[in-house]
């Protein structure tokens, strides 16, 4: 099934800055791109429809959930006076075959039917990013994972969620003592942390949403973007930067 794949390498972008990201060395970061076509696309599409659109993720689980975006996520930390953010590094290539095939098993499905389900959903031995099922199974790889963390802060109020690869945890109480615990989990579970983009107190900025005490905003950036689109018929920034304010006006 390997034909029904494309590959090719990118270099990878740091969003803030432009530029191309680089190792200490200088060397270019860069990510593999899989996507699937033809045939084999539309079944992870069928897929998707038939087994893993009625699967009800709860409520910390925030990426790839109808009704959820990166805007819901962030209102989850509004408030909180100390917010923790890292991300889960080359996490999609890092759900192999195994963890994939057992995702198929917790479902029900037989190891007969698991194992074509997962040769129909995995790449050289591991779960591929951007074809039709990746997300959600990627959610289901990640759960059990994500069920410890909760267990670990539920002594405390403190809030978790998860975007894709994007942890977040918060609270009004510093809860730093806890938080190696926390990484210690992620390992344990076979997945891995980005370190760079791991950081604790204060911070801003939650999935590319600003967030404040009593409200949510848009990075200055989409703001800008915005504004350009006056005289346009198509205004995406526009609709981006409405649906996050309108969150900080909920209908009475």
């Amino acid at each position: 099934m390997d034909k029904y794949y494309k590959e090719w390498t990118e270099k990878k972008i740091d969003k803030t800055t432009g530029l191309i990201k680089t190792y200490p060395d200088g060397t270019p970061k860069t990510r593999v791109i899989t996507p699937s076509m033809g045939k084999l696309k539309e079944l992870q599409k069928l897929i998707k429809k038939n087994i893993l659109d009625s699967i009800i993720f709860p409520e910390y689980i925030q990426g790839g959930v109808k009704g959820r975006s990166n805007i819901t996520n962030a209102k989850l930390h509004q408030g909180k006076k100390y917010k923790f953010t890292t991300d889960l590094k080359d996490f999609f290539p890092r759900i192999s075959n195994k963890q994939v095939n057992k995702v198929f098993i917790d479902l029900g499905y037989s190891q007969h039917c698991a194992h074509f389900l997962t040769k129909l959903c995995t790449y050289k031995g591991h779960l591929p990013q951007g074809i039709p099922v990746s997300t959600h199974i990627a959610n289901l790889a990640f759960l059990p994972t994500d069920k410890l963390i909760i267990h670990l802060l539920s002594v405390n109020k403190i809030t978790y969620s998860r975007f894709v690869d994007d942890i977040t945890i918060s609270s009004q109480s510093d809860f730093q003592s806890t938080l190696q615990q926390v990484l210690n989990t992620i390992k344990s579970g076979g997945f891995s942390i980005s370190y760079r983009k791991t950081s604790y107190a204060g911070i801003e900025m939650i999935t590319g949403i600003r967030v404040f005490n009593n409200n949510i905003d848009a990075p200055k950036k989409i703001k800008e973007a915005a504004k350009l689109e006056i005289d346009k018929d198509i205004k995406p920034y526009t609709r981006y930067l409405e649906a996050i304010q309108r969150t900080n006006n909920p209908k009475k």
